[in-house]
C-alpha cells in the first residue's frame, strides 16, 4: 500500500492543498480496507486472482489487444503475461487467435463468459456502493454527490468539446468487444 506521505505532491499544489491531499488519499485507503474486509468473501467467489482480474479488465477494454502490447499495460514480464493468458484461455475467460494482418503477432480477446465475469466484478462493487450510500444520511449524500461530480469533472479531456463533466447519472460509455474463435 502506497503511504500518504510518500505520495509525489499534486502539481501547482501549495502546503494547504497537499496536506489536504494526504488525507483524502488516507481516507480513502482507510475506506477501502474497510469495504475489503467488509466484501471479502463476495470477491472471492469470483474465482480468479487479482492479476488475472487485471488482465482481464485490460483486455476486456480494448476489445481486443496484441499480446505484446500486455507487459507494458500491466508492468510485468512477457512470459508472465503469457502464463497468465494461457491460464485464463484454459478457464474459457480468454481467446487468443494469430493476428491475421501479422501472423508473428497474437491478439487477445474476451470470451462471453470474460465479460460476464468482468461485469461481475463490477455488480459487486455498485452493490458495496449503493451498501455504504444506504448508511450514509440524506443530507450528506448531496456532498457525495457534489464530490463525484467534482471527480468525474477533473477526469474529463479538456481538449474534448463534447465532454460533459457533470454528467454523472449514466455511466461511460464500454468498449465493444468481438469474440474471437
Amino acid at each position: 500500500m502506497i503511504e500518504p506521505q510518500n505520495l509525489a505532491p499534486a502539481e501547482g499544489a501549495d502546503a494547504t492543498t497537499e496536506d489536504r491531499i494526504r488525507r483524502i488519499f488516507a481516507a480513502h485507503e482507510r475506506l477501502m480496507h474497510l469495504l475489503s474486509a467488509a466484501h471479502t468473501n463476495d470477491f472471492l467467489e469470483i474465482g480468479v486472482t487479482m492479476s488475472q482480474a487485471k488482465l482481464l479488465y485490460v483486455v476486456v477494454a480494448a476489445g481486443q489487444i496484441h499480446m505484446a502490447e500486455l507487459p507494458g499495460r500491466l508492468g510485468v514480464s512477457l512470459s508472465t503475461i503469457s502464463g497468465a493468458v494461457d491460464r485464463l484461455v484454459d478457464a474459457g475467460l480468454l481467446t487468443r487467435r494469430e493476428d491475421p494482418a501479422d501472423r508473428r503477432q497474437a491478439l487477445v480477446g474476451a470470451t462471453d463468459t470474460g465479460a460476464a465475469l468482468l461485469d461481475r466484478f463490477r455488480e459487486l462493487n455498485q452493490q458495496q456502493l449503493r451498501w455504504l450510500l444506504g448508511r450514509v444520511a440524506t443530507d450528506d449524500l448531496a456532498i457525495v454527490e457534489r464530490a463525484y461530480t467534482i471527480l468525474v469533472g477533473a477526469t474529463a479531456d479538456p481538449s474534448d468539446p463534447t465532454a460533459d463533466p457533470a454528467r454523472t447519472s449514466e455511466p461511460a460509455p464500454r468498449p465493444t468487444r468481438k469474440e474471437h474463435a
